[in-house]
């Protein structure tokens, strides 16, 4: 008969819990902050001084008649163009999940792209 504790495998699988929910925490991040995607501020430089982990959230907020967001490689990212993998939101709120590695963003209106409204963001495991 049992002693009325949970024992070491019950002890193990509490831990195991706890260490599984700490590493699924994300974070959610409203880029731009209070000025959210807008070609108003140099999108390229938000991202610096954060930290980035896969699974953390992007939320982008912007005038849906004006501007778009989408999710490209580093060469849409880099020439301002949607390429044929891109993912194209037009919500004006989209919540986009980080993938590790390079993450891109760009508006699909090249000439709002090369004035400034694109983004690079790594995000660690």
């Amino acid at each position: 008969m049992g002693r009325g504790g949970l024992g070491v495998g019950g002890l193990l699988l509490i831990m195991l819990i706890v260490i599984n929910m700490e590493v699924n925490e994300s974070t959610t991040y409203e880029v731009g902050d209070e000025f959210g995607w807008d070609p108003t501020i140099d999108m390229e430089t938000w991202p610096r001084g954060k930290t980035f982990h896969a699974g953390d959230i992007l939320e982008f907020k912007y005038d849906d008649q004006k501007y778009d967001v989408v999710v490209t490689d580093q060469e849409g990212h880099d020439t301002c163009t949607v390429t044929p993998r891109s993912e194209v939101h037009n919500s004006g709120d989209d919540r986009i999940e980080l993938q590790h590695g390079g993450n891109y963003f760009i508006c699909s209106i090249s000439s709002l792209c090369s004035a400034g409204l694109k983004m690079a963001v790594s995000a660690d495991f």
